[in-house]
């Protein structure tokens, strides 16, 4: 009862938030809706269940005239039944998708706030594929309340209709104990209990390892998808490496626990199917089994007898709900627990990120860029940069050098604000626009003028601006093709890609600009063409870059370098004039 009642407060976390959003009028009416016509199919049915005892009274009878005015009766309510079900599930579905579409709405924002996304990357033992999370299990959750919920309402109303229904056709059977015996009124009603619950009872011990089966289902699905994924975005570095055979020998092996795991869902619903087959083929015959004495003894008409044992249908299966659902249950309960883990990973990271924060980020008093007494850490804890003190001034040109590894990118996400190991002070100019190119440029799945805008939406740059740009990088030949969709980062050279990042930074004009090492990946005369090209068009940017080549130095002032440790220790920075080689 434990873990029920700690599911239940789980499920209740999960779902509350919807219910009292801005979307909570439409919800309730759609609810309110919903559970409505869900009674109504219960009404039916218990009109259903009276009608078989006229319509089988007037078989026994031979009363033709009453057969067909039962048959006629059955039309109508059949009709009626059809429309009333028809309704209830378009309904339950409008309301499916309003809360699928806030749900997915309130997580997307979450992982992305304060870069969550990113940080729980970082600090590591975050939730397991976030994006399956967001996109499968809030639909699963989503259908899965609904659907359990509006059953175990259909299951409880039953029963209520029912069990009068039931106890009155099932009058009293003495059970011969002592001289006088025991009288039982309304036996058929404790049968159906007893009979219920030591059903319920089997299936929860029969099925409860399902749920664990569920969740690493889910997630080794998860696996296998992303390695999928993985392959097609690199797809030109492993046909460069001739990888195809580590490749397969990977998907092979996440595959290998996509079917083990399988195999122990497929034993486990095996026996929990043995179990449930068997109960609910007894349940058909069991009542009339139980009922028949009375028939026979002429106690019962037949229509009585069908009446009964429809009743006793519908209290054993109401009352057998757990046992029929027990399969959808157990997949409820494992996305219930991937959810609350995704929520509890992200809360973890933020507040990790929170307990670091030796890094305090603020604003400038004037319009520099000021490095504080900053040092900086991997997540390990190990040292990387020590006593950082640096003031850039707006048109400042500097170029940061060093071997690799000492930790200069690390410092560029020091100052965007996105690392979060270290202490001291970075203040960044109040109101500045600020770019970041990173070597490797992010390269969106939508149209290049999508691309090149990006993360401006697209309407708000002019596409003359647009195509001015990929002619000045040395792209003229993409410009007439601002409209096309594409995955452009398996359509473009490492080259092209970064000569695209410059074009953004040509049409947004930033008032600062980092570069780390973002021409490496073109050749000198045309990385000097690309720096000549920000010096004349954004005169009035502050420029800052992570390079190796000396060809950069001329194309900046000052020159911070990053200086390693002895044995292992942390690395400084020291300043040298710009025109002096590595």
């Amino acid at each position: 009862m434990s873990r029920v009642g700690l599911f239940v407060r789980d499920v209740w976390t999960l779902a509350r938030p919807y219910w009292s959003s801005e979307d909570r009028r439409a919800a309730r009416w759609l609810l309110a809706v919903v559970v409505t016509l869900t009674l109504a199919l219960v009404y039916l049915n218990v009109v259903f269940n009276q009608w078989s005892n006229a319509f089988y009274n007037t078989l026994q009878d031979k009363d033709v005239a009453g057969f067909w005015r039962q048959l006629f009766r059955f039309t109508w309510l059949a009709a009626l039944y059809i429309v009333v079900a028809v309704y209830q599930l378009y309904l339950t579905q409008m309301l499916q998708i309003r809360w699928r579409r806030w749900l997915t709405d309130r997580y997307l924002g979450a992982w992305l706030a304060d870069r969550a996304y990113y940080r729980m990357q970082v600090h590591g033992g975050g939730a397991d594929n976030p994006d399956q999370r967001i996109a499968e299990d809030v639909r699963l959750f989503v259908t899965r309340t609904l659907s359990v919920s509006l059953g175990l309402l259909t299951a409880v109303t039953t029963v209520i209709s029912f069990l009068a229904i039931l106890w009155q056709l099932s009058g009293a059977v003495t059970i011969p104990l002592g001289a006088r015996g025991i009288s039982v009124p309304g036996y058929m009603v404790w049968v159906a209990f007893v009979y219920a619950i030591a059903g319920t009872w089997l299936t929860a011990r029969i099925g409860r390892p399902l749920v664990q089966l569920n969740f690493d289902q889910q997630r080794y699905e998860a696996d296998f998808r992303f390695s999928l994924v993985r392959l097609r975005e690199n797809a030109e570095g492993v046909a460069l490496y001739a990888g195809e055979g580590d490749e397969k020998r990977n998907f092979a092996s996440r595959f290998a626990e996509v079917v083990a795991n399988w195999w122990g869902i497929m034993r486990q619903q095996k026996r929990l199917t043995w179990f449930t087959a068997g109960y609910s083929q007894v349940a058909i015959i069991f009542p009339f089994v139980v009922a028949a004495p009375r028939f026979f003894r002429g106690e019962l008409t037949l229509g009585g007898l069908m009446q009964t044992a429809q009743a006793f249908g519908e209290v054993q299966k109401s009352l057998s709900f757990i046992v029929t659902s027990y399969t959808e249950i157990a997949e409820w309960q494992s996305v219930v627990n991937r959810l609350t883990g995704f929520e509890a990973a992200i809360t973890r990271t933020l507040a990790e990120s929170a307990s670091h924060g030796g890094i305090r980020h603020g604003e400038a008093a004037d319009a520099a860029l000021e490095l504080d007494q900053v040092d900086l850490a991997l997540p390990d804890g190990q040292p990387l940069l020590r006593d950082i003190t640096l003031s850039m001034t707006p048109g400042d040109t500097v170029l940061v050098t060093g071997p690799s590894g000492a930790g200069k990118s690390t410092l560029f996400r020091a100052i965007a604000g996105i690392w979060p190991f270290g202490r001291g002070a970075v203040r960044r100019p109040s109101g500045a626009r600020i770019l970041f190119l990173p070597q490797k440029p992010y390269l969106p799945i939508g149209t290049l003028r999508e691309v090149v805008s990006y993360p401006t939406p697209a309407g708000g740059v002019q596409d003359a601006a647009i195509v001015d740009a990929l002619d000045a990088c040395g792209l003229p030949q993409l410009a007439a093709r601002l409209d096309e969709l594409a995955n452009w980062a398996l359509h473009l050279s490492p080259g092209e890609q970064q000569r695209i990042a410059f074009a953004r930074a040509l049409v947004q004009r930033p008032d600062w600009l980092f570069l780390d090492e973002a021409t490496s990946a073109v050749d000198e005369e045309t990385e000097a063409r690309l720096y000549a090209l920000v010096r004349e068009r954004l005169p009035r940017t502050t420029l800052i870059s992570i390079g190796h080549r000396p060809t950069l130095a001329p194309y900046h002032s000052r020159r911070v370098m990053v200086v390693p440790g002895a044995n292992g220790a942390a690395a400084t920075v020291i300043e040298r004039d710009a025109q002096a080689v590595a």
